[in-house]
């Protein structure tokens, strides 16, 4: 695929809504969730079985241990390296580097610039359980590989994927959810990813306004929408931590309101990634909430096509 994409845009005021989640303001507040966690029905058909959703539900996650074969997983990893490889790919705008080691951290809109991951965001594995989790037609409103490359690959901090996504990409409801597929192995050594488990059910609203293009330092380091170390502290007492470690091939699907984050990666073994986040059709991007402009369309889409 090209590395050129377009989109279709579609736009509402934020004037004419409620903002359910306040944040970005004087001082950090804690407001209840005020939307379901699974939408669809229980006996929705799809890949979920109906313990898993409710296993969802109460937690704000749930691990697959195996979604991709060897086969798959070689694919994938193949397809990676290609792209980190490209000196285009470098080159573009959607690709984040590493501000010590000049590495590719991040590549955004994976699956325009390329067929392969494409393919994977189509997969009904992949796209049919967040069909039943949003209960209803979804998009994609990011993709993304990580490379976490070892010896030194920076982490991201503790964040709510939802609070950003609100403020800065105008998402006005919690009907978000990302899935992270291993291509590499995770251990509990190299950076993986952590969870605060029920964290899902409270928004933290986070302190401090948000600077323009705000997201030009976000992709290399959390600055605005970090929480306080008392609310981490608080909700960690609260919820406790799950790393999540497993072969390659593995995915967990998470909420967008789930406190998360993963530390550096100082091993010797890569940590590597895909990284689809799936919007429902009903809960497209309207403006930002708490930011003077909308993020790149290749961070925050405009375009609402329906997966199919």
């Amino acid at each position: 695929m090209s590395l050129t994409s377009t989109s279709t845009s579609a736009s509402t005021s934020t004037s004419a809504l409620t903002d359910l989640y306040p944040t970005r303001g004087a001082v950090e507040v804690t407001v209840p969730r005020q939307d379901p966690v699974v939408w669809g029905a229980p006996d929705t058909p799809g890949p979920f079985a109906a313990a898993e959703l409710m296993a969802y539900e109460r937690d704000g996650f749930r691990a697959i241990n195996q979604l991709l074969d060897d086969d798959e997983v070689a694919l994938y990893r193949a397809e990676l390296e290609r792209l980190i490889a490209d000196p285009a790919v470098r080159a573009d705008e959607r690709s984040i580097i590493e501000p010590k080691s000049k590495e590719i951290r991040s590549v955004f809109e994976v699956h325009r610039i390329s067929e392969v991951f494409a393919r994977l965001v189509r997969d009904e594995r992949v796209v049919g359980r967040a069909r039943q989790l949003l209960g209803s037609d979804v998009y994609v409103h990011q993709s993304r590989i990580n490379v976490k490359p070892g010896f030194g690959a920076g982490g991201f901090y503790w964040h709510s994927d939802f609070e950003t996504w609100h403020a800065e990409d105008g998402l006005p409801n919690m009907r978000t959810v990302s899935v992270s597929i291993a291509l590499t192995e995770n251990l509990d050594t190299n950076g993986g990813l952590m969870i605060m488990p029920g964290s899902h059910r409270t928004f933290l609203g986070c302190a401090g306004a948000t600077p323009e293009d705000n997201y030009k330092k976000s992709l290399q380091m959390q600055d605005a929408g970090t929480p306080s170390d008392e609310a981490l502290t608080s909700l960690a007492d609260e919820h406790g931590i799950k790393l999540f470690t497993g072969r390659a091939g593995s995915a967990t699907w998470f909420d967008c309101n789930c406190m998360h984050g993963s530390g550096d990666n100082i091993t010797p073994y890569p940590r590597s990634n895909v990284f689809i986040v799936f919007n429902s059709v009903e809960n497209r991007a309207v403006e930002p909430f708490a930011a003077p402009v909308r993020r790149p369309e290749f961070i925050g889409a405009r375009d609402f096509t329906p997966v199919r």
